[in-house]
């Protein structure tokens, strides 16, 4: 499964970056509005952080608009992702992108029937928002493991599954095993995947018995270099 980080904050991206865990970046209007800069800025910065996917989103809603806003989005950089929501008209600004060679993030996916239609339109990415959905009391987990299988029933179908409105680890290992292709993550969220008891307990033991030894990996190396040089 990929990871995608969904956050508009630079600082954030460049920190999750450097674990070499980041396959892309996924963000909205709202999540740069929250960063209080200039939206283009912004998208440059993470595409040259990033050489995964980067999702940025349109704000027009008919389809020439959107049409025209991702042609702009597009020229910034070859990663950008222009996402779309799943409206008769983002599908049509859809079928007309991917035909010039952008890649599409359909966003705002309630449905398999609407997943469907995305994966019809030729998107490269379906954005099924499971954490909504729980808030209703209605199966995100099981809207995933439908349009997995209904992508899977169809080997022409090439869109992704991008696990999106992710609110806690289980979230993404459930989804991981029906075999979503993505998942985008907040940043709390991606962390909190790196945490468990058991691992911080294990290592403070073990490093309470190394600090008994008295003995230091760096000062051995360090003297075997030395006995080397001489």
């Amino acid at each position: 499964m990929k990871f995608f980080i969904d956050t508009a904050d630079v600082g954030e991206i460049r920190e999750l970056a450097e674990t070499g865990l980041l396959d892309g970046v996924t963000t909205n209007p709202s999540l740069v509005a929250k960063s209080g800069r200039d939206f283009f800025e912004v998208l440059e910065e993470i595409c040259a952080l990033v050489p995964g996917p980067v999702s940025a989103e349109v704000t027009g809603t008919d389809s020439q608009t959107m049409i025209a806003e991702g042609r702009a989005l597009a020229k910034l950089a070859t990663n950008i992702t222009v996402k779309v929501p799943l409206t008769v008209d983002g599908l049509k600004a859809c079928k007309v992108l991917t035909a010039e060679g952008t890649m599409v993030n359909v966003t705002l996916c309630f449905s398999a029937a609407q997943a469907l239609l995305a994966a019809k339109a030729g998107a490269t990415f379906i954005s099924p928002f499971i954490g909504r959905l729980d808030d209703l009391s209605q199966d995100g987990l099981g809207l995933i493991a439908d349009i997995v299988q209904i992508y899977a029933a169809y080997p022409q179908i090439e869109t992704e599954v991008l696990v999106a409105s992710v609110r806690h680890p289980l979230h993404v290992v459930e989804a991981a095993k029906m075999g979503a292709h993505v998942a985008t993550l907040p940043p709390a969220v991606l962390k909190a995947m790196f945490k468990h008891p058991l691992t911080d307990k294990g290592l403070d033991a073990f490093l309470k018995d190394w600090e008994k030894t008295g003995q230091s990996i760096l000062d051995r190396a360090g003297k075997g270099k030395g006995a080397d040089a001489a």
